[in-house]
């Protein structure tokens, strides 16, 4: 453990440094939040190549780092996934503890969740049982079982948080629609068409096509109700987009942006 804290502590000084280095020579910092289970370990695979263009200097982050960690005056993208979906791929997962590119053993939470809930489904739907046992024990597992519980507050903290940083956000992309929304990326940064995303499960790091999605509606209610933040969040993201016609994030003012994009309550 405490090698794995210097190691990351070493990593974000060499980070620090560099963008220093290029801010220092006139190049826009540009960071990816990597907000878990959507896409973002296919774009990064492509970036990681790409780290340095006329006009950019790209820092890729992991999970941990959020928009709060990013400077204001950098610019920042990341992708957003609907937040059923994003369940249903987290549970997955951590169930196959992240192989078959990754291996993360399961904690002691995680385990205690797999041993009762084998499907997405099972586990949601445990959400509104009338059983009290069986209802915490979702619960808990709902809030023990990575990517599961980390919710876009992680990486956004509120939706007024993330609307006064509209004059940061570079590009948001979406999982459904992550290949437009690449060709887009790779536009802005003036990258050629020979720059793709991968096309194999493993380096795209998606869970294998064999495996039970399905969801009862009950479960789909307990999920919205579970992910309301999430959903609240994935919506004022798509209004953004949409109203950004031309495909970057205007400089709106930020009063203005939150009367104009809030969703009422």
């Amino acid at each position: 453990m405490a090698r794995f804290g210097i190691k990351n502590t070493w990593s974000t000084f060499r980070s620090e440094v560099r963008q220093k280095y290029w801010r220092a020579r006139g190049k826009q910092v540009l960071h990816f939040l990597h907000v878990s289970k959507t896409g973002g370990t296919a774009i990064k695979h492509v970036l990681k190549s790409h780290l340095t263009t006329p006009e950019f200097a790209i820092v890729l982050h992991g999970h941990r780092h959020t928009l709060r960690d990013v400077p204001t005056g950098d610019k920042v993208i990341f992708c957003l996934r609907d937040p059923i979906s994003r369940f249903v791929s987290g549970f997955y997962s951590r169930l196959r503890q992240g192989q078959p590119r990754y291996f993360v053993r399961w904690s002691a939470d995680e385990e205690t969740a797999f041993s009762h809930f084998d499907t997405p489904n099972r586990l949601a739907v445990a959400l509104s049982s009338t059983d009290d046992e069986e209802r915490m024990r979702a619960e808990r597992a709902m809030r023990g079982i990575v990517h599961v519980k980390d919710g876009y507050a992680k990486w956004f903290e509120s939706e007024e948080y993330l609307l006064s940083r509209l004059p940061d956000i570079f590009l948001i992309g979406f999982q459904e629609t992550l290949a437009q929304d690449f060709e887009l990326l790779r536009s802005k940064l003036g990258l050629t068409n020979r720059v793709q995303l991968p096309t194999d499960d493993i380096t795209a790091h998606r869970s294998p096509g064999n495996v039970d999605k399905k969801l009862d509606e009950e479960a789909i209610e307990n999920l919205k109700r579970w992910y309301a933040t999430d959903f609240r969040l994935y919506a004022l993201c798509r209004r953004i987009c949409e109203t950004a016609s031309t495909g970057r994030i205007p400089e709106w003012k930020v009063a203005g942006a939150v009367d104009e994009l809030l969703i009422p309550t």
